[in-house]
C-alpha cells in the first residue's frame, strides 16, 4: 500500500508541473541573468524532425563600463624623427647699409639674392624628438601636444661664399666649392593644440597646429673643395639665439607631414631671411 500511495503522489507532483508549464506563452522568452551578462533563450519551434533553438548572450546595457575603454589623461611617444626640406623667404634690402655691412664682395659685383640662394633639393632639416605627449583636454579628441627635441637645419648654398666668425660677416669666396652649407641646431618645444577626429584608431585623420621656441645650440659652415680639402667653421655668425616659429602637423592613416615657418629671422643683422621647412614624420601618433 505505501509504495502505491507514493506512485501515485509522484504522478500527481509531475501533473502538477507540466501543467504548470503550460501556461507559460509560447512566445515568451527565458532570460538568465548571470552577473553583467544576460542569456536570452527564445523561438523554440518544436518540429517532428527537428529542434531549432536560439540562445542570445548580451552586456546589460546598464553597465557602461563595456561600453567605454578607458584611455590614460597623458599619452607619450618616444623618440620621433622628422626628414624634411629646409628653404629661406629671403626679404633682405640688398644695397641698404645694413646688408652692405654684413654682406662683403671684396671688391666685386654687390651681392644680390641670388649669391644666398640656397640649392632646395640638398638644404635638409632632421628633427630628432626625445619624447612628445599629448594631454586630453576632451573625450581623446581635443588634446594639447608638447615635447622636447634637437631641430638640426643644413642650408646648401650653391654660391661661393664663405662664413667669417670674429668678426662676423659674409664674404665672396675665390674657391670653388663642392659642398657649402651652414648648419644649425636648436634644442626646441613645440606646443601645439591636437584634433583628432578619430580617437582610439591609428588610421584615422589628426590635425596638430601651435608655436615652438627653440635655443640655438651649435652653428658651422662646413665646406668642401679641392684647394682646402674639408673644413668646418665653427661659429655664432651673428645668427639669432632664438628661433620662434609656427608648427603644424597633419596624419592620415599611418602618414604623417609636418611643417614649420620661423617667426624671427635667422640672422639678426644684414639678412633678413625666415627659414620654413615640411617633410616626413614618423610617429606612432
Amino acid at each position: 500500500m505505501k509504495q502505491l500511495a507514493f506512485a501515485i503522489v509522484a504522478m500527481l507532483c509531475l501533473t502538477t508541473t507540466f501543467a504548470q508549464s503550460d501556461t507559460i506563452p509560447s512566445n515568451q522568452p527565458d532570460t538568465i541573468k548571470v552577473g553583467n551578462f544576460i542569456i536570452i533563450k527564445k523561438d523554440k519551434k518544436m518540429k517532428e524532425d527537428n529542434d531549432n533553438t536560439q540562445i542570445n548572450i548580451s552586456i546589460n546595457p546598464g553597465d557602461k563600463s563595456y561600453y567605454k575603454k578607458k584611455h590614460s589623461a597623458i599619452s607619450t611617444n618616444w623618440l620621433i624623427l622628422d626628414l624634411g626640406f629646409a628653404n629661406l623667404r629671403d626679404k633682405t634690402d640688398y644695397g641698404s647699409a645694413a646688408a652692405n655691412n654684413y654682406l662683403h664682395s671684396n671688391g666685386g659685383a654687390p651681392f644680390t639674392k641670388e649669391d644666398m640662394k640656397l640649392n632646395s633639393g640638398k638644404s635638409s632639416n632632421v628633427n630628432l624628438w626625445f619624447f612628445m605627449q599629448k594631454l586630453n583636454l576632451t573625450q581623446q579628441v581635443l588634446n594639447l601636444k608638447y615635447g622636447l627635441g634637437l631641430e638640426m637645419y643644413n642650408y646648401r648654398y650653391d654660391q661661393n661664399i664663405s662664413y667669417h666668425k670674429d668678426p662676423a660677416y659674409i664674404f665672396r669666396d675665390s674657391v670653388d666649392f663642392s659642398k657649402n652649407k651652414l648648419y644649425v641646431g636648436y634644442i626646441t618645444i613645440p606646443l601645439m593644440i591636437n584634433i583628432n577626429a578619430t580617437p582610439g584608431k591609428r588610421s584615422g585623420f589628426s590635425f596638430s597646429a601651435g608655436v615652438s621656441a627653440g635655443y640655438r645650440v651649435g652653428s658651422k659652415n662646413k665646406q668642401i673643395s679641392d684647394e682646402r680639402g674639408k673644413q668646418k667653421i665653427r661659429g655664432d655668425f651673428d645668427l639669432n639665439p632664438w628661433r620662434f616659429a609656427y608648427v603644424a602637423e597633419m596624419g592620415i592613416g599611418p602618414v604623417r607631414i609636418y611643417g614649420s615657418y620661423s617667426i624671427n629671422a635667422l640672422h639678426q643683422e644684414g639678412l633678413v631671411q625666415y627659414p620654413y621647412v615640411f617633410g616626413l614624420r614618423l610617429s606612432n601618433w
